[in-house]
């Protein structure tokens, strides 16, 4: 008789370990609980955490590298990558896990490409940061890099500034940018959100392709439930901080929680026409329920 794993085990010894996760902002006497008691593990695998704007998702994201604003309190009993303790974790140590061991690919290219670098240089810095190398040699992997997330013409793009290149384009730099140094987990926020539905499944193609060819984690934060169907190995959903429910991304149509049924339900599917969408009805009690 075979067993099955858990939803919430990934493949192997997990790269990333979070336990009771908190994130509160301000220091008066009423903060404001932005994450609340959020667990979860990520091995070799693609995890899709998923909500609506404002449950919390991208909080989490940002707080695995510290890159909160000064007002943000983060408190867990584990939050662990590999051999390294993320809560304990001076400065000058999460300078050494950001980038080098975990990426992560911001949500809009232009607001987060320097617009007067050329995106070669950028690429090839964010080697340089990591590795001790030559401009010759950074230029040389920024290139096969740029040709990894099968841009046509590597040589000529890397000579482009960021409003010279199109919002696809610019998509693939920033996920070129943050794979060079060759981390073991990848964050993607919503990595797609601001593309066209073609240009959209060719840049997801592309992040799978090199995720499976190196063997990394992700983290796929996103709203769009149709993605992570058959993008992820399994989904995490949030509602207010809190997480809800856990399950494989192919079992999404036998979701448990009401709060998941309702973000299913209110998505037009093709060849199912109805009159009207219905709107997700939400209940005071998932605000206390039991989250991770």
């Amino acid at each position: 008789m075979s067993s099955t794993p858990a939803p919430n085990s990934p493949p192997g010894a997990p790269l990333l370990s979070i336990r009771k996760l908190n994130v509160s902002f301000g220091r008066g006497p009423h903060p404001v609980r932005a994450v609340r008691d959020v667990s979860f593990a990520v091995g070799q695998e693609k995890v899709a955490i998923v909500g609506e704007s404002g449950s919390g998702k991208s909080t989490v994201g940002r707080s695995i590298l510290k890159l909160l604003p000064r007002t943000a309190r983060i408190e867990a009993e584990e939050m662990r990558f590999r051999d390294i303790d993320i809560l304990a974790a001076d400065e000058n140590t999460m300078l050494g896990v950001r980038g080098r061991r975990i990426s992560m690919i911001l949500q809009d290219p232009k607001y987060s490409l320097n617009p007067v670098m050329t995106v070669g240089e950028q690429i090839a810095e964010a080697y340089r940061v990591h590795h001790k190398a030559s401009r010759q040699e950074a230029r040389e992997r920024a290139l096969a890099m740029l040709d990894a997330v099968r841009i046509r013409n590597p040589e000529y793009v890397f000579e482009q500034y960021p409003h010279q290149i199109s919002g696809g384009m610019g998509q693939r730099v920033m996920i070129a940018a943050m794979l060079i140094p060759d981390p073991q987990l990848l964050i993607a926020d919503e990595p797609t959100s601001a593309l066209d539905v073609t240009i959209r499944l060719k840049v997801l193609a592309i992040l799978d392709d090199l995720v499976s060819a190196r063997g990394l984690g992700l983290i796929f934060i996103t709203h769009d439930l149709n993605l992570v169907r058959s993008f992820c190995d399994r989904v995490i959903i949030m509602y207010a901080g809190r997480v809800v429910e856990e399950l494989r991304a192919a079992d999404l149509d036998r979701a448990q929680h009401p709060y998941t049924r309702g973000l299913l339900a209110s998505l037009p599917m093709l060849g199912q026409r109805r009159e009207r969408l219905p709107v997700l009805q939400r209940d005071p009690a998932w605000l206390a329920a039991d989250g991770g």
